[in-house]
């Protein structure tokens, strides 16, 4: 990495001297603007709307619009005269509990590294931050802006949060928060088994950008001269009136299959296991099942038995038969 920004940590009296990197980038795929015929790229000239001539860079200033077409420029040496306490300084101006800062103020992420001899006193403040459980709100000038930025510990490094001002953060006005609309306790308890049947601790590396994959796969097709197969499109969401009772319910049953749950693994009975139980017990007993008929192999022992049977009397009056013969001659 390359620092972008060099300067120091003031910390009450404490001077900490360090070096600033970019901690994120971006990683979507840019495209040029090409002609369709012959790919060439596409250039834009900078020309004045006044005199149609094309200006350099060094012939460019800034302009305030002030409107009805009046402009007010600034040059160079008007913003060097603006005056920036924290032009190559992080003033630290009170730590406060992580908790108390809304998420929606960061903006971008940067790491700061110890310059020169400044190890010692960069790993006290990142010890005593860590071990307090707090984060330092600090004030910083970065691209000729004063901006607001908290100092925070990840990984064993400072990580310099920027934060947008109070005033650049905008107030949700939707027509909804006047009406007046109430859940009822039975889909609160159903969305509440639906969370708890989804929670989870939070992995980001479990997570992919599957439109950047996709979008890979199709230029690496085309640079090989390869088909492009495009792949199978979910079914859109329904739209309109729906259940929420209904849709709460299936999608905690989906949750749980996914997972592979079932009711019997100790889990604390939901509304759905509730209502499950109790048509269990309204159900009718069940008959008595009729009783299965004999195998082939059970049906041919009767009949010999039977046989057998039968036979017997036969064999009897022909030994009488012979007896009387005998006594006869």
């Amino acid at each position: 990495m390359r620092s972008i920004w060099k300067g120091a940590v003031s910390f009450g009296l404490v001077s900490i001297s360090v070096k600033l990197y970019s901690a994120t980038e971006e990683k979507d795929i840019r495209f040029h603007q090409v002609h369709r015929e012959d790919g060439g790229r596409i250039r834009y000239k900078r020309t004045c709307s006044v005199c149609g001539q094309e200006v350099t860079y060094d012939d460019i200033a800034k302009g305030y619009d002030l409107g009805g077409g009046e402009m007010v420029i600034l040059t160079d040496e008007d913003f060097a005269d603006l005056p920036l306490t924290t032009s190559h300084a992080i003033d630290v101006l009170e730590f406060v509990p992580v908790e108390q800062v809304d998420p929606i103020l960061y903006a971008k992420a940067y790491y700061l590294e110890p310059d020169g001899s400044a190890t010692k006193p960069y790993v006290l403040l990142r010890d005593a931050l860590s071990r307090t459980d707090r984060v330092a709100i600090v004030k910083v000038a970065l691209r000729q802006r004063e901006q607001l930025a908290t100092l925070r510990v990840r990984d064993d490094v400072l990580v310099l949060n920027t934060m947008l001002w109070p005033d650049e953060v905008r107030k949700p006005t939707f027509e909804f928060l006047g009406e007046d609309v109430e859940a009822r306790p039975a889909e609160l308890a159903m969305a509440g088994s639906l969370i708890e049947s989804m929670a989870a601790d939070f992995d980001p590396t479990e997570y992919t950008d599957n439109y950047r994959a996709a979008l890979q796969e199709v230029i690496d097709a085309k640079a090989a001269g390869r088909e492009v197969v495009a792949p199978e499109e979910e079914a859109p969401a329904q739209g309109g009136a729906i259940d929420l009772m209904a849709a709460l319910r299936a999608s905690v049953e989906r949750a749980r299959s996914a997972r592979g749950e079932s009711d019997g693994d100790g889990a604390q009975p939901t509304p759905i296991d509730s209502a499950r139980s109790g048509a269990k017990k309204a159900q009718p007993a069940k008959k008595t099942a009729p009783a299965k008929k004999a195998t082939p192999a059970k049906k041919t022992a009767a009949k010999k038995t039977a046989a057998k049977k039968a036979a017997e009397p036969a064999k009897k009056a022909a030994a009488k038969k012979t007896t009387r013969a005998k006594k006869t001659a």
